[in-house]
């Protein structure tokens, strides 16, 4: 295994070009934990009264025409620039936070339709 360790303490294994990181491999990775420390908002943002939510309809004309959702890097991006899981757990979590609010109002329309049913057959 080669592995450099340059005069700013940088570190390269299996690569002497360290694109500008602390650590770069050349490689796979393993390890029992990693932590990422974000400097930005969660998305708990998502819950406030003040988030404009796209409507499904929106999200639905925008996945056609771009082949995938709004906000998250399309497959190209991914391919040319990586992705920063710090900030794609965010994007990914904010998803499924919109996606909870989506379920929770089409809850209440199911319960309130199953009511109006309920009326009209006694």
């Amino acid at each position: 295994m080669i592995y450099y360790i340059f005069t700013g303490g940088d570190v390269g294994i299996g690569t002497s070009n360290t694109y500008g990181h602390k650590l770069a491999v050349k490689g796979s990775v393993i390890a029992e934990e990693i932590f990422v420390k974000l400097y930005a908002d969660w998305p708990d943002y998502v819950f406030g009264q003040e988030y404009n939510m796209r409507s499904l309809s929106e999200v639905e004309k925008f996945i056609k025409k771009n082949k995938h959702l709004p906000d998250v890097p399309s497959e190209s991006e991914v391919e040319e620039k990586g992705i920063n899981l710090g900030e794609m757990d965010a994007i990914l979590l904010r998803k499924i936070e919109e996606l909870t609010l989506c379920t929770i109002e089409q809850q209440k329309l199911i319960e309130k339709q199953g009511k109006l049913i309920d009326q009209l057959i006694k």
